[in-house]
C-alpha cells in the first residue's frame, strides 16, 4: 500500500512514521525547502502524549523539552500581576505535559522516520485525480505520483482541501464562515511567533512563561537553551487579510505596549524569519473524498485559542494509521476515523470559542476576572484542576477510547 501525505508538519510527519512503520510506501511532499525552525512554544499534552508515548517518542520529546517553573503575568513595570504554578498544572494533567518548541517537535518526529519513507521539500502538488481505488497526484515539479490514499496534512489553509474538496459554494457550513477560504472560522484574531537575542529578556524568561497583562493585544516570551528568546504574540483584528511585512505589522500593533516589549520589537528579524497568521478554526462537513483525506489542523484546526492543535494533530494521524492498518479496506478505515474523531476535536473546537476571555482579555473586568481566577486556582483545593481543564477541556483517555 502507498500514501502520498501534503505536509511536513507535526501531523503529516506523525502519520508518515506510523504509516512507515506499518510497512506502507509512504511520499512526503513538504512546500519548505527544510524543517521550519520558527514557531510557538506549547504546552504538549492530552491525547498527543499519549500517541507519543505508543511511538515510543517520549524519552526524544523529554530530551527537547523545557522546565518551566510558572506562568506570569506582568505589568508595565514587570511585576507580577497573576499566574499559575506549572507544577500544579501539570499535575492537573496527570504529570504528562512537556513544555516544548514546535520546530523541535517536528524535529523528533523527522528524526524518527523509518528509512523507506520519502520526504520531498520543496515540492507541492497542483492538481488532485480520483480513482475507484486510489489517486494520483500532480506534483509543482511536473510529475504524478498514483497513491492507494492521498492524505492532506497541510494546515489551516490546506491546498489538498481546496483542489479534493472544493470550494464550499452551496455548503452552509462552509458559507457561514465568509468566502475568502471555505471551511475557515476565523475567530478574530492575529498571532505571530519569532526568536531574537537579548541577554536581559533572556534572563527574565528563564524557566517560566512571562506575558503581559493586557487586554485586546499579548506579548509573551520564553529563554531558551541557546541564549535566544522565543516571542509570542496575539492580537485582537478582524481584518482577514496577513500583512506584507510581518515585522513592521509588529512594530505597529504592539508599539503602545510597555515592559520589555519595545527591546523585543526593535530586536524581531526581517519578516520572512517570523511566524505570522490568523487565529482560525477549520470545520469540513466530510473530512473524506474517495481515497483522499485530511488530518490535523486542514480539517480541524481547534486555534492557538485551544492550545491543544499539535497534540490533536499527532493523535489523530496516529488514529488515522491504525485504521489504515486494521480495517478490511481504505474506505472503512477513512470512515473509522472520522466517526471516531470528529467528536473529540468538535469538544476542543467548543471549548476553544468559550474559552476566549480567558485567553485574551477583551475588556478590564475580564482582565481582573483572570487574574481572581488564577489567584483562586493558586490558592483554593481543586481549583488548579478546575482551571486547567477550563483552559484545556477534558483530555484523559481521549485516544485510547477512539482506537477502541
Amino acid at each position: 500500500m502507498k500514501a502520498l501525505i501534503c505536509g511536513g508538519g507535526i501531523a503529516g510527519l506523525a502519520l508518515a512514521r506510523c504509516l512507515g512503520g506499518h510497512g506502507w510506501e509512504v511520499v512526503v511532499l513538504e512546500k519548505a525547502d527544510g524543517l521550519r525552525t520558527h514557531g510557538y512554544m506549547i504546552d504538549f499534552f492530552g491525547p498527543g502524549y499519549t500517541a507519543a508515548e505508543e511511538m515510543g517518542l517520549l524519552p526524544r520529546l523529554q530530551e527537547l523539552g523545557y522546565a518551566v517553573d510558572a506562568l506570569r503575568y506582568v505589568d508595565e513595570d514587570g511585576r507580577t500581576r497573576a499566574g499559575l504554578s506549572y507544577e500544579r498544572f501539570a499535575k492537573a494533567a496527570g504529570g504528562r505535559l512537556i513544555s516544548i518548541m514546535r520546530p523541535d517537535l517536528e524535529l523528533a518526529l523527522y528524526e524518527s522516520l523509518p528509512g523507506k519513507v520519502d520526504v520531498r521539500f520543496g515540492t507541492g502538488l497542483t492538481a488532485v485525480t480520483h480513482h475507484p481505488d486510489g489517486a494520483t497526484a500532480t506534483l509543482t515539479d511536473g510529475t504524478d505520483v498514483a497513491a492507494d490514499v492521498v492524505v492532506g496534512a497541510d494546515g489551516v489553509h490546506s491546498a489538498v482541501r481546496g483542489l479534493a474538496f472544493g470550494d464550499g459554494e452551496g455548503d452552509r457550513g462552509a458559507q457561514q464562515h465568509g468566502r475568502g477560504e471555505p471551511y475557515v472560522r476565523r475567530l478574530g484574531f492575529h498571532t505571530a511567533a519569532f526568536v531574537f537575542e537579548d541577554p536581559g529578556i533572556h534572563a527574565i524568561g528563564r524557566k517560566n512563561f512571562v506575558l503581559t497583562d493586557t487586554t485586546d493585544r499579548q506579548m509573551g516570551f520564553y529563554s531558551l537553551r541557546d541564549g535566544r528568546v522565543a516571542a509570542f504574540a496575539v492580537h485582537r483584528s478582524a481584518d482577514p487579510a496577513l500583512p506584507d511585512d510581518p515585522r513592521e505589522a509588529l512594530r505597529r500593533e504592539y508599539g503602545g505596549l510597555g515592559w520589555v516589549v519595545p527591546r523585543a520589537l526593535r530586536a524581531c528579524p526581517p519578516g520572512h524569519e517570523v511566524y505570522y497568521d490568523l487565529v482560525a478554526q477549520v470545520e469540513v462537513p466530510c473530512w473524506s473524498r474517495g481515497r483522499v483525506t485530511l488530518v490535523g489542523d486542514a480539517c480541524y484546526a481547534v486555534s492557538l485559542l485551544a492550545g491543544q492543535g499539535a497534540s490533536l494533530g499527532m493523535a489523530g494521524a496516529y488514529l488515522l494509521a491504525e485504521q489504515l492498518a486494521e480495517a478490511p479496506s481504505v474506505g472503512t478505515a477513512l470512515r473509522r476515523y472520522e466517526e471516531r474523531w470528529r467528536p473529540v476535536v468538535a469538544e476542543k473546537q467548543r471549548a476553544a470559542r468559550r474559552g476566549v476571555r480567558w485567553f485574551l482579555p477583551g475588556s478590564q473586568r475580564e482582565l481582573r476576572l483572570r487574574r481572581l481566577a488564577l489567584r483562586a486556582a493558586a490558592l483554593l483545593p481543586g481549583a488548579d484542576r478546575y482551571v486547567a481543564t477550563a483552559l484545556a477541556g477534558r483530555t484523559k483517555g481521549v485516544l485510547r477510547r477512539a482506537l477502541r
